[in-house]
């Protein structure tokens, strides 16, 4: 799926859309990418000469990118975090760099998911951990 076609399952708009594009395999995993430009507004301050991708937005690629799991789910629901656990930063990420995230679901209890996430860039492992994420129906959040 590329961008647009993401668009009509998360509620995400641009600029906080952090998945390019993601496929959804037979064993229940995502794949997805997304490509680091250079001109993202999370870069402008970190750090001046020498901009990385800041962790938590790393995290927030993972997310984005494993919502795409329950994407029929997501119709009339948004995601919101319930936990980030043992999440570890080994490599940085850069403008030019494309993160490739792999993400399953190892556990479920009602509309709350619990996820194994990686994020590689090159083939070397950037970000790990493992996310939790509730599904919050549309109609009952405040606005």
């Amino acid at each position: 799926m590329n961008r647009e076609e993401i668009k009509q399952f998360l509620p995400h708009r641009e600029p906080m859309l952090l998945v390019d594009s993601v496929e959804l395999d037979e064993d229940q995993v995502a794949r997805a990418l997304y490509h680091v430009r250079g001109d993202e507004f999370f870069l402008q301050g970190h750090f001046p000469g020498n901009p990385v991708v800041p962790g938590v937005i790393l995290c927030e690629i993972m997310a984005q990118s494993s919502s795409m799991l329950i994407k029929e789910l997501l119709v009339g629901r948004t995601p919101f975090y319930a936990g980030i656990d043992n999440v570890r930063f080994k490599r940085q990420v850069k403008p030019g760099d494309t993160v490739h995230i792999i993400s399953r679901i190892v556990r479920q209890r009602g509309l709350i998911f619990f996820v194994e996430a990686k994020a590689e860039v090159d083939g070397e492992l950037c970000t790990q951990g493992n996310l939790t994420f509730a599904l919050v129906d549309n109609d009952k959040l405040g606005g």
